[in-house]
């Protein structure tokens, strides 16, 4: 034995411990995670014990409890009997040993039952040193994202293997030791020295060392400040509720999660494989399951209730069929959500993605074809493009808002048919409820799979939400957040971005040439028969009354809100607008009936009026006509509907148009100061006086009216930056 043979298992060693530190150091960081989540759970735990009357103890031994004693002797609540425990008990007159055992067993099995349901809410509204704590000990592995969590995995499989093999190996590091082995010893040294330079080898081919020293830096990394983690939280919330909820055990219920499919059709979907190496963001066990399903199936609808993750699990099913090989895939939605597709791709996964839309549409057609990646176009230009002949082979055809194409006769749904007909994988997203509507469900698998269309009966809607998805399990998966959803609600922000209409570019030309700051804001609502913003406004409104959710829509502008009212006129009850010059008893009215309102209703506010005072947690829907000045501004009104009292999963989406004011307003004010800024507001001071953490209105305008004439090449009809007020 000689040198090649020590410097093989020094290799190991090195790649082992290595290994072994990744893994040490992801246990700490989840370790830390427990140990500031315990005590705030524990303090939930017991508020819910102290709330529930010692009467509920008979509830669970079906009246056999006999407790009139007990409270007699002053125990009142659950908590109180747990405190006390047996021994005390028995104390009491006529408490005997078997009553006494009896009432404390009662009172552990319903503690147990609030333990496995209360859940931490963390309000950043009002940190208090515990959940700032949390928050900070969750960073560290929101931070360290998917890429820690795939090398920790990786490391756990290597120290398994390689540690017995590198004891093992041992005595090839030395002659002597070889020499004084007996033979079958020498055999398995020899043999395991082999497996080490095999793992070793492979190790290094799949770049394991770098991916290891990058974890150990991420999993090491704190953040700058708790006001940091507390901002970041803040931003990425329901990242941090779902690491929470899988670190704690508190997980959904299985059959929810897996809507509620028959179990040959769950079994074959948690089989299924998922590589998440071309993916960017983790996916919560849902997500996961819902991903392998469009993988498992091939063809089907995912309909999940808005909200929970649809477009992500799209993008991971892409990524996984991308590290297989597959090289073309295609993304078909309304115009109104292809940027934000595009930009979802791009951030969420390592793929190359196209926007076939436009102009241009023919040209990044050929590009796709040639190069590959995500092309991601529209209804209207798919009728344009020629289906795949066989130059090229579609790894997975997705129709965002499926219900687009549930009538046949359309051309859109000819086209998406046409498409269907030559890629083997397609994946229909809908957050629109299929229950009640059991002809478009049927037009909808007729597409996909035209051997179970005729299978779909009426009556299995009828039966409801449970046996309808059971019936139709192949190719139908939903999931409703409060389901899913074990945390208390969260926000998501979405930035909605739109690409203006030739009309919405119109109007605003106008309103830069005239240097008019308020009417450049307010453009994209000017010609509301053609308002890219105002489309999506709509959809997100209708999507919402397929799911019975309440809207409460923000504006600045008063004609905005108008121009609004009118648009939704035909899609259910509106209420307001709340504006400054309405009193504030008639302005509570409104939110009272709001509020009252049965299912789905909308309600419209000026951002400065309706912001302010008012409790709308009614909604759950939040939309933001168009970005404000002041940060401050939404993230009040926002607060109005994210708030305790909230039952859902808050979501907020603010309409933005590319390539002007709203770009230029994104740009200035999201940047790492103004988040610090904006979460110094919480301070009394700040949210007194708001303009303390602003910058001046006056100077930003003048500034972006400046910025937009030199990039238009239009001259000012008067002053710059003339500002109006937002009525």
């Amino acid at each position: 034995m000689g040198r090649s043979e020590r410097e093989a298992v020094a290799r190991g060693k090195r790649l082992y411990e290595a290994a072994q530190a990744v893994v040490d150091d992801h246990t700490r960081a989840v370790e830390a995670v427990r140990t500031a989540l315990e005590p705030i759970h524990d303090d939930l735990a017991r508020h819910e014990l102290d709330a529930i009357p010692v009467t509920r103890l008979k509830d669970l031994t079906e009246g056999r409890l006999r407790l009139g004693e007990v409270e007699k002797g002053g125990f009142r609540t659950v908590g109180q009997v747990l405190d006390a425990g047996p021994y005390r008990l028995r104390q009491l007159p006529g408490v005997g040993q078997q009553t006494a055992d009896q009432t404390v067993a009662a009172a552990r099995r319903i503690a147990d039952a609030v333990r496995e349901t209360v859940a931490v809410h963390i309000d950043v509204d009002q940190p208090e040193p515990r959940t700032t704590a949390l928050v900070v000990a969750l960073n560290v592995l929101v931070e360290a994202g998917p890429e820690a969590r795939r090398a920790v995995d990786a490391a756990s499989t290597l120290t398994k293997r390689l540690g017995p093999q590198l004891t093992e190996a041992a005595p090839t590091s030395g002659r002597l030791r070889m020499l004084l082995a007996r033979r079958d010893r020498r055999e398995r040294a020899l043999t395991a020295l082999a497996e080490v330079r095999t793992l070793t080898d492979q190790a290094e081919q799949d770049g394991l060392h770098r991916l290891l020293a990058q974890a150990s830096v991420d999993l090491l990394r704190r953040p700058d400040s708790d006001v940091a983690a507390l901002v970041d939280f803040e931003l990425r919330s329901a990242e941090y509720y779902g690491l929470l909820a899988e670190l704690s055990g508190r997980a959904p219920d299985p059959a929810a999660a897996e809507g509620f499919l028959p179990d040959e059709v769950a079994e074959r979907v948690r089989t299924q494989p998922l590589d998440d190496t071309h993916r960017r963001v983790s996916l919560r066990g849902y997500q996961a399951f819902g991903t392998r399903f469009a993988l498992a199936q091939r063809r089907v609808i995912l309909g999940d209730e808005m909200g929970l993750g649809k477009t992500i699990q799209a993008i991971a099913a892409l990524a996984h069929l991308s590290a297989g090989g597959e090289t073309h895939f295609l993304v078909v939605c309304p115009a109104s959500v292809l940027i934000n597709w595009t930009r979802e791709i791009e951030k969420r996964s390592a793929l190359r993605v196209t926007p076939l839309h436009g102009p241009d549409r023919q040209e990044g057609f050929a590009d796709w074809k040639g190069r590959g990646g995500v092309g991601v176009t529209t209804f209207d230009a798919l009728r344009g493009f020629p289906t795949p002949d066989g130059d090229v082979d579609l790894g997975m055809l997705v129709i965002d808002e499926a219900h687009f194409v549930k009538n046949p006769q359309t051309r859109r749904a000819m086209a998406v048919s046409e498409w269907a007909e030559h890629c083997e994988r397609v994946l229909f997203l809908t957050g629109t409820p299929m229950e009640n509507r059991v002809e478009e469900f049927r037009s909808l698998v007729r597409i996909l799979r035209p051997e179970l269309a005729g299978t779909v009966d009426d009556h299995d809607g009828v039966a409801g939400s449970k046996a309808f998805r059971k019936a139709v399990a192949p190719v139908y998966l939903r999931r409703n957040q409060q389901d899913v959803l074990t945390e208390l609600p969260a926000l998501q922000h979405t930035d909605e971005w739109e690409e203006p209409s030739p009309q919405d570019e119109e109007a605003y030309r106008e309103a830069v040439a005239a240097g008019n700051f308020m009417a450049m804001r307010r453009a994209a609502y000017a010609r509301p028969q053609q308002s890219a913003k105002l489309d999506r406004l709509r959809e997100i409104a209708t999507e919402a009354a397929e799911n019975g959710l309440k809207v409460v829509v923000f504006s600045a502008f008063r004609d905005v809100l108008r121009v609004v009212s009118e648009a939704l006129a035909d899609r259910g009850p509106v209420f307001g607008p709340i504006s400054g010059s309405v009193p504030p008893a008639r302005r509570q009215r409104l939110v009272d009936d709001f509020a009252a309102a049965p299912a789905h209703a909308v309600l419209l506010a000026q951002i400065e009026a309706g912001g302010v005072g008012l409790n709308m947690q009614a909604a759950s829907v939040v939309i933001l006509c168009e970005p404000q000045l002041k940060p401050t501004v939404e993230h009040q009104a926002v607060a109005r509907a994210h708030r305790m009292g909230q039952v859902r999963t808050v979501q907020v989406h603010r309409l933005l148009c590319t390539g002007g004011v709203d770009d230029r307003l994104v740009r200035l004010l999201e940047n790492k100061s103004r988040l610090f800024d904006a979460y110094a507001r919480r301070s009394a001071v700040a949210e007194s006086t708001p303009d303390a953490v602003d910058i001046s209105d006056l100077s930003l305008a003048r500034l972006i009216v400046e910025e937009e004439q030199a990039r238009l090449g239009t001259a000012a009809a008067r002053g710059p930056a003339a500002l109006e007020p937002t009525e």
